[in-house]
């Protein structure tokens, strides 16, 4: 018996709801789409057309990959929206998320022309400022070669190669100069918490989520060592755990950061921390 793009995405929204997967009409159309090798918005348009076998053994092993062995959607279309691009990711890097769209907007609030962003993976921090910034050129770290290739790619597509410069770096360990902006959104889960995550997290990098200690270890040496690459009156942001506000601002102020201050992502929890380094 013949089945239809219908039949596809009612089989795939069964299978992803049983699975627990929160937007299971969403993801069973996206992964149709993969399947028949069309646009997502194309889907709708085919639903009472037959498909050939070949479309249902590849939907099979998506939803094998997606429901059963729970690899995040955005790894198996390779790209996720960030801000307001799209942006080419893979299991190299942290899968960019909406809160740290947060980051985005708090540094984009003040002006600047040089930009450092440390632990860049998919370039989704830098990019999205450079691409909004016309005037701006920025740098971006990162320890894997995977990130840094996947980063070029991505400055290419949006057309700001020319003024990013991604570094093979332990944060700000080969960076010179001094900068108006520094931004970072580090590995801040303690390894303790690590099993508790979901399981989606189990196939993004794991250098990129934990420091393998109390999840602070990152910012006691980037907001120290800040100071030294900082222009006067420039700013620091970093990302954090919603838990770590205290914490994280206590060693702004250690390090002499002044107007420091909590921002809160969209769902109200503290999500960034921003300070000035006195002129």
């Amino acid at each position: 018996m013949s089945q239809t793009v219908a039949d596809l995405v009612r089989h795939a929204g069964v299978v992803l709801k049983a699975a627990g997967i929160e937007d299971a009409p969403r993801e069973a159309r996206a992964l149709v789409a993969l399947s028949l090798g069309v646009a997502p918005d194309r889907v709708r348009l085919l639903t009472d057309e037959n498909v050939q076998p070949g479309a249902m053994a590849k939907l099979r092993d998506l939803l094998d990959r997606r429901a059963g062995q729970r690899v995040p959607m955005s790894h198996l279309t390779g790209w996720r929206h960030f801000y307001r691009h799209r942006f080419e990711v893979s299991g190299a890097v942290l899968d960019p998320r909406p809160d740290t769209e947060t980051l985005v907007e708090a540094a984009l609030s003040h002006p600047f022309s040089h930009v450092l962003d440390l632990g860049t993976g998919s370039g989704c921090i830098l990019l999205s400022l450079l691409a909004a910034r016309a005037e701006a050129a920025g740098v971006g770290t990162d320890v894997s070669p995977e990130a840094l290739a996947l980063a070029d790619r991505n400055a290419r597509r949006l057309g700001v190669s020319e003024r990013c410069l991604l570094l093979n770096s332990d944060w700000y360990e080969v960076v010179e100069g001094r900068f108006d902006l520094i931004v970072s959104n580090p590995p801040y889960i303690a390894a303790a918490e690590m099993t508790e995550l979901e399981p989606e997290l189990r196939h993004e990098p794991r250098m990129a989520l934990t420091d393998e200690g109390d999840g602070l270890s990152a910012y006691r040496r980037i907001v120290p060592e800040a100071v030294s690459h900082l222009r006067q009156g420039g700013r620091l942001l970093v990302e954090i755990g919603w838990t770590q506000a205290a914490d994280v601002s206590r060693l702004f102020r250690q390090a002499g950061f002044q107007e420091v201050s909590v921002v809160r992502d969209m769902e109200g929890r503290d999500r960034v921390i921003s300070g000035v380094l006195p002129a």
